[in-house]
């Protein structure tokens, strides 16, 4: 199959690869990021997606995906798909949905799950929004870039999950920091902390596969030295999102709403190093958490 695939950065750039090597034709345009092994570079966004039969797009926010899709939909070809697996508001993957679909193109709001390791693993989980016939075009694409891809219903419908997902994740990391925090100071030992709580009722994703605590559990950014792994900032652009989500719907979400402030304090106000988060563990940092 021929692929665009429009923006090659720490998620894209794997994700294309991955396609280029199990065969597709593949050509990638990025502002900034080169283009990885197997992925022909195009000069701009609409050369790039000329003649594709699905263009991908991963992109940092819902103003950049209006602003690419304005440039690509008029290149690309009638019957395309354009499956946006960026995570932005609801209401801009509707709008280029429907700019898609009035060009004659499928259009797919296909946000993912897995972070980078997902990305370079192919392992990524999808969350998908649009029309039964553009998902099955690209089905097999995600079959190579992810492990699951779960049709969610019409368009917005794909954002909608990742941003209810994610909001759980961001309530439930800051539980797990917390526990952990509690846990120290009361004189528990944290192999013990983690095998009682990951099979009892506390266990969570955020316990089971991403413990906060270095030396128990699945291997996880904790274990190494808490280098870059899924952004803090990216967390709080996610919170952010299921809260507009929240006041367009009418929907009453405090534990969402404390979250996203308390990754505000964090990430902005106390530049990663506050003492909502880094007093919880001794070397929690900006960037360990995904």
């Amino acid at each position: 199959m021929k692929i665009a695939f429009i923006g090659l950065g720490n998620m894209g750039g794997p994700m294309a690869r991955n396609l280029a090597t199990a065969g597709h034709e593949v050509t990638g345009f990025d502002l900034a990021a080169p283009a990885p092994e197997g992925v022909r570079a195009a000069a701009s966004a609409a050369q790039a997606v000329a003649g594709a039969e699905v263009v991908v797009t991963m992109l940092p926010n819902g103003a950049i995906l209006r602003q690419v899709a304005q440039e690509i939909v008029p290149a690309m070809t009638a019957g395309a798909v354009l499956c946006d697996c960026s995570t932005v508001d609801v209401e801009s993957a509707r709008a280029v949905a429907v700019e898609a679909e009035a060009a004659g193109l499928g259009a797919l709001d296909a946000p993912v799950s897995g972070g980078v390791g997902g990305a370079a693993a192919g392992t990524l989980t999808f969350m998908v929004g649009g029309s039964d016939a553009a998902f099955a075009t690209v089905q097999p694409l995600f079959g190579i870039m992810g492990q699951k891809a779960v049709h969610c219903g019409g368009p917005g419908a794909g954002q909608a999950a990742k941003i209810c997902n994610n909001m759980i994740l961001g309530v439930t990391m800051i539980a797990a920091c917390e526990a952990f925090a509690l846990a120290d100071k009361l004189g528990l030992d944290r192999q013990k902390m983690f095998d009682v709580v990951s099979t009892s009722s506390g266990n969570s994703w955020s316990m089971n596969a991403y413990c906060p605590a270095p030396g128990v559990g699945p291997t996880s950014p904790a274990d190494n030295g808490y280098k870059p792994g899924f952004a803090a900032e990216l967390m709080l652009k996610d919170l952010r999102l299921s809260q507009q989500a929240a006041e367009d719907a009418d929907a009453d979400t405090p534990m969402g709403q404390l979250a996203a402030t308390l990754y505000e304090t964090f990430v902005e106000a106390e530049g990663g190093r506050g003492r909502d988060f880094s007093a919880m563990l001794p070397r929690f940092e900006t960037r360990g958490r995904g």
